[in-house]
């Protein structure tokens, strides 16, 4: 078993004063925000990225080096095997009583796997839901934490750095054990995934009809006083100033994954989430430039009804308006 280090005396009356010392691995769009933001709050932050130009250390262990034990590492690189890897060497380079952060949008059952790695050196693991992209360095994120109540105090100067002003219950919250600050956030994205997909609805209702002639106007008008009025109300706002008809953008929308877990859980779950599922499968039609199941829709409504097709060079067949004077559906 590897020993306990004990602070210095400088490093813990540091902590007494609310400065603390935080090793940030992943400088990306996140990472780098958070760094800047903890700085700001009076943190001593180290960062690793295998960027030369935004990290302070060469590599890993020249991070864990600059940092006083008992250390705490953040973790801020993309899920998966990146994150699984950057765990496992931290594992052989920390000491007892260190703790490790993911922040990453990691899938939640990776965290028992990475919580018993560390375990086996004496080392605590805490899994973060981080919410606010890149405006959290000026409004602060939302925080979800899954772990040990202690660890979680260990770390609380940082999340109380990182999250928005105001109540900490309105901007944090230590959501169970090892696994529940990931599983809260998989939703809260799932939750995202609908809210965007109605917002661009009713975006698209209002561009189709000739009845509102400013639709830009409308959108901004339901900022105040509406009960349709958000933050991801606000960014739409925001983008239609810059764009108006967002004639700039290709409607083709990718998903990360969290959206696809969070339906698996609503189906393992036994959860009705049509509204997820309908936002999700929005992405997908997304990426389709063609496609094979409208085509055999088609095919079948001609087979069935003499309906109208349109052949793959665009041009249509039959007169009549949409089935072509042909049988109903």
């Amino acid at each position: 078993m590897r020993r306990r280090h004990r602070p210095d005396a400088e490093h813990e009356a540091d902590k007494e004063h609310g400065m603390a010392q935080l090793g940030l691995v992943g400088l990306g769009k996140m990472g780098f925000n958070m760094r800047d933001r903890l700085r700001a709050a009076g943190h001593e932050v180290v960062g690793y990225d295998r960027d030369p130009a935004a990290t302070d250390t060469a590599s890993l262990a020249d991070l864990v080096g600059a940092l006083t034990a008992p250390r705490v590492v953040w973790v801020m690189v993309p899920a998966g095997e990146p994150t699984r890897a950057t765990v496992t060497e931290l594992a052989d380079l920390l000491d007892e009583g260190d703790v490790v952060i993911d922040g990453g949008n990691s899938r939640y059952t990776d965290d028992t796997e990475h919580a018993e790695l560390l375990a086996r050196n004496g080392i605590g693991y805490l899994d973060v839901g981080v919410s606010g992209g890149v405006w959290g360095k000026e409004n602060g994120y939302g925080l979800m934490v899954g772990g040990a109540d202690d660890d979680v105090r260990r770390a609380m100067p940082f999340f109380d750095a990182l999250r928005p002003e105001g109540p900490r219950d309105e901007g944090f919250a230590h959501a169970g054990g090892v696994g529940a600050g990931h599983y809260a956030k998989m939703v809260h994205n799932g939750i995202e995934y609908g809210l965007m997909q109605a917002y661009a609805e009713g975006f698209e209702l209002l561009d189709a009809s000739d009845v509102v002639s400013d639709v830009p106007a409308v959108v901004k008008a339901w900022q105040r006083g509406t009960v349709v009025r958000s933050w991801l109300l606000e960014l739409l706002v925001r983008a239609l100033d810059a764009d108006p008809g967002l004639g700039e953008l290709e409607g083709y929308v990718e998903d990360s994954g969290e959206g696809r877990w969070t339906l698996e859980e609503a189906v393992n779950n036994a959860v009705p989430a049509p509204v997820l599922a309908a936002a999700l499968f929005a992405r997908f039609a997304s990426r389709q430039e063609d496609s094979a199941a409208m085509r055999a829709v088609a095919a079948l409504r001609e087979q069935f009804g003499g309906h109208s097709v349109r052949p793959s060079s665009g041009e249509g067949t039959a007169p009549g308006g949409p089935d072509g004077g042909k049988v109903a559906d």
